[in-house]
């Protein structure tokens, strides 16, 4: 192979490490995050209101999706990780295969179940009258391009565990400028409105499809694949999806909150004075702003993924300890960074999305202030759920990302509503992030006493 991956994952500086693995995947997230504000952008521009509501009711239908695709991903890259790191590469790429084959596989699944249920799983993400038009040529056209989009995003962890997050991150970028340059030329030039914007995202996917083939064909790096290692193994399967089920815990979770809190905006907000759409038009916009700062702290998360895995299974603790150590501080950077941003600029973060309402702003701005005023200790979360599953402990993992959304959030958005109406829907998110901190915190402070302990001993 073109670099000894072992050497270079076993001995090399760690902070030096997690600025080549961790750029990379920062810009891979960043890249992802602006995908769905470039859309989300030229949507509210040419369709306004409605065309970010619409987005916001398909929103909670693409997580599950996402999800399911950072299952198989980072199930599969963390095993490939594990077994490289103790030698076993024979078993190693048999995670690799078998985690493309079930993208593949799982996406027509999918696809076949959603257009089963199409329009009653719209309204039961929250869809009004209104908005359903939009949501429904949104979606439809969307999942057309799942298969692009699942086998890409797994490609992308393994590529990445491979040792080539460079190449990871050019592939979310090629097909994010073709996105890009598509939007205007199918939403204006051809008056294709929200239908354009899904078939530009549906075109730059198949373009990152075909560059994950040329990788895995002509680029692998840690050993040739061969035809033999494509075949479905029941036991890579099981150890893909018993890793990965951290991740997908997360995000059915976040789907669960989503669509709960989509029917809460538009029930409590049909009893206030901005009515029922624009909340849910906000919430659209917000959760892309969001995810644009989030996304940073998570590329660093990600990026270090390989590093924990690897020097875990060669029983490098020192290492480990050092890397968990220079996360927790990079990403609570991020996270005060995001706070300033969200506390000083909400009507401007707004503004960019299309005009409206003085209401709508309104809401806009009390959004961003309220709801995200512990932002700060979010990225907490998905550090200790991903460095559990990287070390192959997917149950601690599994415990920290239900705590916020369900054990926390999903009571609070439930009772605060109740007595102080759409107010309570805005003070459930800080409260849930704040108690969700401690525990997740917890964990992490426990993990950094045990790793000091095994060093000591090693």
């Amino acid at each position: 192979m073109k670099e000894d991956i072992r050497a270079k994952l076993g001995t090399k500086s760690i902070s030096k490490l997690i600025v080549a693995f961790a750029i990379p995947s920062i810009v891979s997230g960043v890249v992802s995050a602006m995908y769905n504000i470039v859309d989300q952008i030229f949507i509210g521009r040419s369709i306004g209101i409605l065309g970010n509501a619409a987005t916001n009711v398909v929103f909670p239908i693409l997580t599950i999706c996402i999800g399911i695709s950072f299952m198989i991903g980072l199930g599969g890259s963390a095993n490939f990780s594990l077994k490289l790191g103790s030698g076993d590469n024979h078993r190693a790429a048999y995670y690799i295969t078998n985690a493309l084959m079930l993208a593949i596989g799982v996406s027509f699944v999918l696809i076949t179940l959603m257009f089963s249920f199409f329009e009653p799983l719209l309204m039961l993400c929250g869809s009004t009258g209104n908005v359903l038009p939009y949501a429904s040529d949104y979606l439809r056209i969307t999942l057309y391009g799942l298969p692009f989009f699942m086998f890409s995003f797994v490609s992308s962890h393994i590529i990445r565990a491979d040792g080539s997050p460079q190449y990871a991150m050019i592939i979310l970028i090629v097909g994010t400028v073709i996105n890009t340059i598509l939007d205007p030329i199918l939403i204006f030039t051809f008056d294709m409105g929200i239908a354009g914007a899904a078939w530009a995202s549906v075109i730059g996917q198949f373009f990152s499809l075909l560059m994950c083939l040329f990788y895995f064909k002509y680029k692998f790096k840690s050993f040739p694949l061969s035809r033999d290692t494509f075949r479905l193994r029941i036991e890579a399967i099981k150890h893909i999806l018993i890793l990965g089920i951290t991740p997908l815990n997360a995000f059915i979770a976040m789907m669960i909150v989503q669509i709960f809190l989509n029917n809460a905006l538009i029930h409590y907000g049909a009893d206030s004075k901005y009515g029922s759409d624009i909340p849910l038009a906000v919430v659209g916009i917000v959760s892309k702003v969001h995810y644009l700062f989030f996304s940073i702290a998570l590329g660093i998360i990600q990026g270090a993924q390989p590093i924990i895995g690897y020097n875990y299974g060669a029983k490098n603790y020192g290492r480990i300890l050092h890397t968990l150590t220079l996360i927790m501080k990079s990403i609570l950077i991020i996270g005060l960074i995001s706070f300033s941003a969200f506390q000083l600029f909400p009507h401007e973060l707004t503004s960019i999305f299309g005009s409206g309402s003085p209401e709508y702003y309104e809401f806009a701005e009390r959004y961003f202030r309220i709801f995200f005023f512990f932002i700060f200790l979010v990225p907490f979360q998905p550090c200790a759920s991903n460095y559990f599953t990287a070390i192959g402990k997917p149950k601690y993992g599994i415990i920290i990302s239900l705590s916020r959304q369900i054990l926390l959030f999903l009571p609070l958005l439930y009772f605060l509503p109740k007595f102080f109406g759409i107010d309570g829907v805005l003070y459930a998110g800080p409260t849930a992030d704040l108690c969700s901190a401690v525990i997740t915190l917890s964990f992490l402070i426990t993990e950094v006493f045990r790793l000091r302990r095994l060093k000591s001993k090693s």
